[in-house]
């Protein structure tokens, strides 16, 4: 074997390559997914707020419309989420969703979380 087949120089920086595209890939994988939570977490907390205000704030939430723009407005995350209010058993229940694209680096997806409250809960 030649000095060309033993010579290591710049062997990290092949390593270095080869492993740079599936750490960028996990690393905004996990950034989406972190914010996914978040959507999560946000759009509970808005379909709560929005079911207490259709069964107390008679004033404020007089309809599902009007309901729907008060939730809108507890959102604080990604997306447009739609809320819709009904009154069962339980006093009054509200419907969140709201879609949610989740990228990888390679591949787009649309989700559609979506999340529930009663108020009073039962």
């Amino acid at each position: 074997m030649g000095r060309l087949g033993r010579d290591e120089t710049g062997s990290s920086a092949v390593e270095f390559v080869l492993i740079l595209v599936p750490m960028v890939l996990l690393t905004i994988g996990a950034i989406n997914l972190s914010l996914m939570v978040y959507t999560v977490a946000n759009l509970n907390y808005a379909a709560e707020d929005a079911a207490r205000c259709n069964a107390v704030k008679k004033t404020t939430c007089t309809n599902a419309a009007t309901t729907n723009t008060y939730g809108r407005g507890r959102y604080k995350g990604p997306g447009v989420p739609t809320f819709t209010a009904t009154n069962p058993a339980c006093g009054s229940r509200v419907v969140g969703t709201v879609p949610y694209v989740f990228t990888t680096g390679l591949t787009s997806t649309t989700f559609t979380l979506s999340s529930q409250a009663c108020y009073p809960a039962t």
